[in-house]
């Protein structure tokens, strides 16, 4: 059995990446928090030539909302780019004694697109400007993870790839209000109105924003088929290639999840980057990668996921 390093692996996406490679017969090594901090170089440096993986998924992730990422920009920005130095770094030195190195497989972020880039964002377009203001810290110190891996690939033969998926969501997703993603956050939101029987739920912005959103799993299974098939430097999305505006995603759940009151807009705070939707030709030619999961189903099961585990999943936030 071939051996994997999963970072973040006890994470949202860590656990469907875990599920897909154990699937595949790969033995997962996982790394988190508490086994293993990847801002201390000695610590990921030990923990590599302990476990001598064949791979290494590079999930691990400083991240949140548009509250959380206005409320810790520098945190955003150093904590993302420290674990990217110290993991090449790692492999770096692992090569000089092996003669070989994990391949690695980089999770960049949407976010780390311009502000304005034009729709559908193709890979291409990625260094054509400065990435939306609310979540600029963290995108940009996601995209040096490109400019690292291929760093060290030209000048000490590492191997690996990096993708950048859309706004992802599904079972697993972290449902705190204060740092959640909108899908998330709208779920839970709608389901408490509805059970207090609020007569309306406040939203931040104006929902004129549009958002691309691929189904965990989906996301899952296109990171192992890169890590099985990709050993490229060019960058590749991951993605529906389909957008939804957030007011009709709200209205969206409102349905699904059975709230009956009215939603009010507060127009006082920030929609975020105006649009988002991938093009994803390049990872269906280069990997065959392509979502199978439609967003209503995946809206569906993320639903009845959440109320079935609602008071385990409160329990765990306080």
């Amino acid at each position: 059995m071939k051996k994997v390093i999963v970072t973040g692996a006890t994470g949202f996406l860590g656990k469907h990446v875990v599920g897909e490679l154990e699937k595949r017969n790969y033995e997962v090594i996982p790394l988190n928090s508490k086994n293993c901090d990847m801002t201390d170089f000695s610590k990921l440096n030990k923990f590599i030539f302990q476990n001598r993986p064949d791979y290494i998924v590079h999930l691990a992730a400083l991240c949140g909302g548009i509250g959380m990422n206005r409320k810790f920009p520098a945190d955003f920005n150093i904590v993302n780019t420290m674990m990217g130095i110290n993991l090449f770094e790692a492999c770096k030195e692992y090569k000089k004694i092996f003669d070989d190195s994990p391949k690695i497989v980089c999770l960049g972020s949407v976010c780390a697109y311009p502000k304005y880039t034009p729709v559908p964002f193709k890979e291409d377009y990625l260094w054509n400007g400065y990435p939306e203001e609310t979540n600029a810290p963290y995108g940009l110190a996601k995209r040096m993870l490109l400019v690292q891996l291929n760093a060290y690939k030209e000048q000490y033969g590492l191997k690996g790839c990096y993708l950048l998926p859309a706004n992802l969501y599904g079972k697993h997703d972290h449902f705190d209000l204060e740092d959640s993603h909108v899908i998330p956050a709208l779920i839970r939101k709608f389901h408490e109105a509805m059970l207090d029987k609020k007569r309306e739920v406040l939203l931040w912005g104006s929902g004129s924003a549009s958002r691309e959103f691929l189904y965990v799993k989906d996301a899952a299974f296109g990171i192992i088929n890169a890590m099985e098939k990709y050993d490229g430097s060019l960058p590749i999305n991951l993605g529906s290639s389909k957008e939804i505006k957030i007011l009709d995603l709200a209205y969206l759940i409102k349905d699904k999840v059975g709230f009956e009151g009215k939603i009010v807009w507060d127009y006082n705070m920030p929609d975020g980057q105006p649009k988002r939707c991938l093009d994803t030709s390049r990872a269906k030619e280069l990997f065959d990668f392509q979502a199978r999961w439609s967003f209503e189903d995946g809206i569906e099961e993320t639903i009845k996921w959440y109320i079935e585990n609602r008071e385990d999943i409160l329990r765990g936030l306080k």
